[in-house]
């Protein structure tokens, strides 16, 4: 039975099909209303904007932005997913991260990890940070071993912890065809954070014995997290992953191993962001550039993939919000197909996560895969025009990247030589830039701070001695401008009991001064600098007084353009003469008599708020 509406128009009835012109000509009537008088095609490209490695996201995609065949999940060139099940037979493998030197500690909570949601284990082995290899025994006592794969990272530990790994398996009576997970020999991401030289023989080694004994077991892993974390793009760093598994591919030929066995050894780890459709596009155009790899070299099969969680993205102010980063970045690990995820803890960048960390960034996949039933769809990005075509130009880009690294000799000649390095840092650079001036936002820091907010402590993690090697990569976060000038204002308000202030001095009423006295507000608190906003409204006669007893020592005029024209000089002279060290007005430079500076969207918020503590001698 149809069901007609009033006007007998059946509600199954097709829609009128509008066309794109259509669609620009409304476009331009609003941009019209801004004040923007733009037409057909620059319309739309008023609307566009510009992501990682050049890409531009339009704000319209159709059925003529057309992308290279993404094939059938299962096949090649798996862009649509390493398996035609995807991840909807059991879901994605819930992999937790564990960097305990303590034994008993460690124990218990890979049980307590294991007992609720969590489906295989990344350890840390050896080095200040992590388990003694001595310990690992004692460490995954209780764990049965058969159905929890464990993953290690062992760095320059990787003979001793493989082999006491092998000893642990047929000690519990492990059979070896039942053994999972990988061994983490990763000799070419090591020398990235530590800047030594690359020695393959023991991957090599133990590669050719899990291709003969553990059938399950991957000996090599390509871990894209040092590019990432030293402020790469996503292209460079899938550049550089390809760059690094065909070194290995070569290197495991060269001994022996035939081109699916060598393949077969190698899982690919890629950091997932808070920019979904960026790690959606990510990780398959992962699969896609490697299926490609393993056709010229002759061989079949998917890419392996395990999907980190970014700590570049994660926050030490208002660390809660990191729970939301890692929230929408698990969602994009798990829509993008990847086969094991690691939520890392919202209290991760503080030092141990404790228990409650824990079992939030395990209950992030539970509740996307339980809840959310996200992986009962295979591949839900799949036939979308955006994510099909943002896969293919990220794609496109990091070939063009991994094929630089080729020409300069592979991924080892082009870490030794500085070119991957001076890249990544030039990336870093710009994006730096964009988050000083706030085009990148980041909520807790540059926006939406909170100064008062009583700090989150956890126990201090151990030392990462590769995180400062020399001649290493960096390490960087987004958050690190921001926090050296929060720190600055938590070491003045430790010495003098207070925060550095700033008045604003706002204008007329309430409609005219609100907008920039929030904004100014919100751009000085990211400095740490507290805003003291009384009484309200100030003039000419009344600004010098309130300024005094204010305790502050520098102001900030907050009012509309029509408002500024009548008063903005008079009570910035008036402040001046009170003893303000400098005037700032919320707005466009204007040439207003007294005005020292102007802060407005887009300015160097960094620069700004160095400068102001600078001047009030906050060390």
């Amino acid at each position: 039975m149809t069901v007609q509406p009033a006007d007998g128009l059946s509600l199954a009835a097709e829609f009128p099909h509008p066309a794109h012109e259509q669609w620009q000509s409304l476009v331009e009537g609003v941009l019209r209303k801004s004040g923007k008088d733009v037409a057909g095609s620059a319309a739309e490209e008023a609307l566009s904007t510009t992501v990682e490695d050049g890409l531009i996201t339009r704000p319209l995609y159709t059925s003529r932005d057309s992308a290279p065949d993404a094939g059938y999940p299962g096949f090649a060139p798996f862009t649509r997913g390493g398996r035609a099940e995807g991840n909807a037979a059991g879901g994605w493998d819930v992999r937790q991260r564990h960097s305990l030197p303590d034994a008993a500690r460690l124990n218990e909570a890979v049980l307590a990890d294991l007992e609720n949601g969590v489906t295989s284990l990344w350890l840390t082995v050896g080095g200040a940070g992590g388990i003694p290899v001595a310990a690992l025994a004692a460490a995954l006592d209780g764990v049965y071993l058969d159905l929890a794969p464990v993953a290690l990272d062992a760095g320059g530990e990787l003979d001793a912890a493989a082999t006491e790994l092998l000893r642990i398996y047929a000690e519990r009576g492990v059979d070896a065809q039942a053994a999972r997970g990988n061994l983490g020999a990763d000799p070419l991401g090591q020398a990235a954070r530590s800047g030594a030289g690359p020695d393959l023989t023991a991957a090599v080694h133990w590669a050719g014995r899990c291709a003969r004994e553990y059938p399950g077991l991957r000996a090599l892993t390509v871990d894209a997290l040092p590019y990432h974390e030293a402020g790469g793009s996503a292209a460079e760093e899938l550049g550089a992953s390809l760059a690094t598994g065909v070194a290995y591919l070569r290197a495991l030929t060269e001994a022996g191993l035939g081109v699916d066995e060598a393949c077969a050894q190698l899982e690919f780890r890629y950091a997932a962001t808070a920019d979904q459709f960026l790690t959606i596009a990510k990780l398959r155009a992962a699969r896609r550039l490697w299926a490609r790899v393993a056709e010229v070299c002759g061989a079949a099969g998917a890419q392996r993939q395990h999907a980190v969680t970014s700590s570049v993205m994660m926050t030490r102010r208002d660390p809660w919000v990191n729970m939301l980063r890692t929230t929408l970045a698990c969602l994009g690990a798990g829509v993008g197909g990847a086969d094991s995820v690691t939520v890392l803890p919202f209290d991760h960048a503080l030092g141990l996560p404790d228990a409650f960390a824990r079992r939030i960034a395990r209950n992030t996949s539970t509740i996307l895969l339980e809840e959310s039933h996200l992986a009962r769809v295979i591949d839900p990005a799949g036939g979308s025009w955006y994510v099909e075509r943002l896969t293919a130009e990220l794609a496109d880009a990091a070939w063009a990247f991994f094929q630089e690294i080729e020409r300069s000799g592979g991924q080892a000649a082009a870490l030794r030589s500085g070119m991957i390095g001076e890249r990544l840092a030039s990336t870093w650079a710009a994006r730096s830039r964009d988050l000083a001036r706030r085009k990148e936002p980041v909520t807790g820091v540059s926006e939406f701070p909170q100064p008062a907010e009583r700090p989150v402590e956890r126990e201090a993690a151990p030392a990462d001695v590769s995180a400062t090697a020399p001649g290493g990569l960096p390490r960087v976060r987004r958050d690190e401008a921001f926090e050296a000038l929060r720190a600055r204002s938590d070491a003045h308000l430790a010495a003098t009991g207070q925060r550095p202030r700033v008045f604003l001095a706002a204008l007329g009423p309430a409609a005219a001064h609100t907008a920039r006295a929030s904004f100014a507000s919100n751009l000085f608190q990211a400095g740490g600098i507290e805003p003291v906003h009384d009484p309200v409204p100030v003039d000419a006669a009344t600004a010098a007084d309130a300024f005094k007893a204010s305790g502050a020592t520098v102001a900030c005029l907050c009012s509309s353009d029509a408002l500024y024209a009548e008063q903005a000089g008079a009570v910035a002279e008036a402040l001046g003469s009170a003893g303000a060290l400098r005037v700032f007005l919320a707005g466009r430079p204007g040439g207003y008599t007294g005005v020292d500076e102007y802060v407005f969207a887009g300015s160097d918020v960094v620069a700004v708020l160095t400068s102001v503590l600078d001047r009030m001698g906050v060390a």
